[in-house]
């Protein structure tokens, strides 16, 4: 598939919006969090097309700043990184597909080993094809998805050849609560990560996402694997950002019009104008990834753009295909058909729109509409 901004139907001015990846910042984030890393290696999470903003470029731009290791949830994903990194080394976090380890193999790939009948499974591939590949083993230490168990690891540890046919490259487990550091499951889950590792192989390790390469550097071990903070999303909030953002998104405005005091506007009749009042009307929807929750008629917190540097709340649900936003208070006559419309950028960040939504970055992130121009800065 081309890029987008190669279709002539998806190019600025054409498109509901526009969305540009600054690659210049993606770089500037990857090697921040490299220096914050110290002698352990800064890899990267690029699953779900790289959080949004479109993997092809993200892992070309990341691999120029020095990044040799990546991360994807599915076969399917890891397919495209191969393509646009050869020599690059590729972990699959959703484990070995059943039957389908031929398929690992002859792209290079790497299963995360996440029970005891995937690590048999490689292991017997390997030896059957007489090569011992490489994988990682995955624990679980307190987050209750994917991973060994305690009882499963203490079958390893007494069956040591169930894993003898393979590379056993990397033990990793996830925190649960990274995004707080203060929160008490951090400490616990490194601590049982160091008890089962006890158990197990002497490999390199890997504990730490985007939060925990924040926490301290007890968490680092030999990689880390930053993914939302990579492409500006704050990794610790409520702490201010580190991070510079790597996503713009911009529509235009489609019409401005007239509404009288009483009248209402959208779906539901669930917003209604307290005084005569200038409504303006931006091709962008839920279908696009603005979610239908960000209409809130609470006035504390309101969701909303920012025209001609002037924010400018939503007035009336969110539908498949536009908003409606309240410019009444912007003077003049700067708002009008064609004008420009920030939804996300410098006045309005990702956690913001993710805070609207009652939601958090990463769904704000790899929600982004496939409806989009899609431009790369640098």
């Amino acid at each position: 598939m081309a890029d987008l901004e190669q279709q002539p139907y998806l190019r600025p001015g054409v498109a509901g919006a526009t969305l540009t990846v600054d690659l210049g910042a993606l770089r500037s984030n990857y090697l921040k969090l490299n220096d914050l890393c110290g002698a352990a290696e800064c890899a990267a999470a690029v699953k779900g097309d790289a959080y949004g903003t479109g993997v092809a470029r993200v892992v070309e731009t990341l691999s120029e700043a020095g990044c040799k290791t990546f991360f994807v949830a599915q076969l399917s994903e890891a397919v495209h990184v191969r393509a646009a990194l050869p020599q690059a080394i590729i972990y699959v976090l959703n484990g070995l597909v059943f039957a389908e380890a031929g398929s690992y193999a002859d792209m290079r790939l790497r299963p995360v080993l996440g029970t005891v009948e995937e690590i048999a499974e490689w292991s017997q591939f390997c030896e059957a094809i007489g090569k011992r590949l490489p994988a990682a083993v995955h624990v679980d230490t307190g987050i209750n998805r994917l991973g060994l168990t305690q009882r499963e690891v203490e079958t390893l540890s007494s069956a040591p050849e169930l894993a003898a046919g393979f590379d056993w490259a990397l033990t990793m487990s996830h925190l649960a609560c990274a995004d707080d550091p203060a929160h008490p499951m951090n400490s616990e889950q490194l601590a049982r990560f160091n008890a089962l590792r006890d158990q197990l192989p002497k490999t390199e390790a890997s504990l730490a996402n985007s939060g925990g390469t924040l926490i301290d550097k007890a968490y680092h071990y030999d990689l880390v694997r930053p993914g939302v903070a990579l492409y500006g999303g704050n990794p610790s909030p409520p702490e201010p950002n580190p991070m510079q953002p790597v996503v713009r998104l911009d529509s235009l405005v489609l019409q401005v019009r007239e509404v009288a005091a009483g009248s209402t506007v959208g779906y539901g009749a669930k917003w209604r104008a307290q005084r005569p009042s200038k409504i303006a009307v931006v091709p962008i929807g839920y279908y696009d990834g603005y979610f239908r929750s960000l209409f809130d008629t609470h006035a504390d917190d309101q969701a909303g753009v920012c025209i001609e540097g002037q924010f400018a709340p939503l007035a009336g649900r969110v539908s498949m295909d536009m908003i409606t936003v309240d410019v009444t208070d912007i003077a003049g006559e700067s708002v009008q058909r064609g004008t420009k419309v920030e939804i996300i950028g410098p006045n309005i960040s990702v956690d913001d729109v993710a805070r609207w939504a009652g939601t958090i970055p990463y769904e704000v992130l790899t929600a982004l509409g496939s409806r989009y121009a899609r431009v790369y800065v640098n």
